[in-house]
């Protein structure tokens, strides 16, 4: 049972690297994302739990983890169940920034959010914007603040990000954001 549980973790975490290389890294969205990908200095973990409490627990044991070790530059953790709803999703992500702020972990971390039907607010579900956002498994990645403060140093106009990201994904079409998460799925 251990050992199909690890195989299971391993498979959901494929996906997830799958959709990195072939989506963040693929089409730029993150252009921070790719140096850690090969560095290898991303920690990816998948929460088996369902209840809320429990998975804000992981949570916490994130930021532990991140705070003994320096070397993982940022942490993506993985809910492949228990979060299958995007409203759902979205109560606990506000709970998750909740914690953050009580675990006085405010400006150290900062949470970014990813999820199968992530829907921006004042688009449709269609709209291909969405995919900048739809990840294979609803995700959490907690980002060091500082490092996102030095790199952001560097990079020009880095709040035109999200409106580079969206013009790309609907110059790209959304077949192609589909046929990625299908294939990410597969792996």
């Amino acid at each position: 049972m251990v050992f199909d549980q690890e195989l299971m973790n391993q498979k959901i975490i494929s996906s997830v690297k799958f959709w990195i290389l072939n989506t963040i890294i693929g089409f730029n969205f993150c252009p921070f994302a790719k140096r850690e990908f090969d560095r290898d200095s991303i920690h990816y973990e998948v929460v088996n739990e369902i209840l809320p409490e429990e998975q804000l627990h992981s949570l916490v044991h994130e930021f532990t983890r991140l705070d003994k070790c320096p070397a993982i530059e940022t942490s993506i953790i993985i809910f492949p169940q228990g979060l299958e709803s995007f409203f759902d999703y979205l109560d606990f992500v506000e709970l998750a920034n909740e914690l953050l702020a009580e675990q006085n972990y405010e400006g150290i971390y900062q949470l970014a959010s990813f999820h199968p039907d992530y829907c921006f607010e004042d688009v449709t579900q269609e709209d291909v914007s969405n995919f900048t956002n739809r990840s294979p498994y609803p995700m959490i990645h907690i980002i060091r603040e500082a490092s996102l403060e030095k790199v952001l140093e560097k990079y020009p106009s880095p709040e035109t990000i999200p409106e580079r990201n969206i013009e790309l994904a609907r110059s790209k079409g959304i077949q192609i954001f589909k046929d990625i998460l299908q294939k990410s799925r597969d792996q």
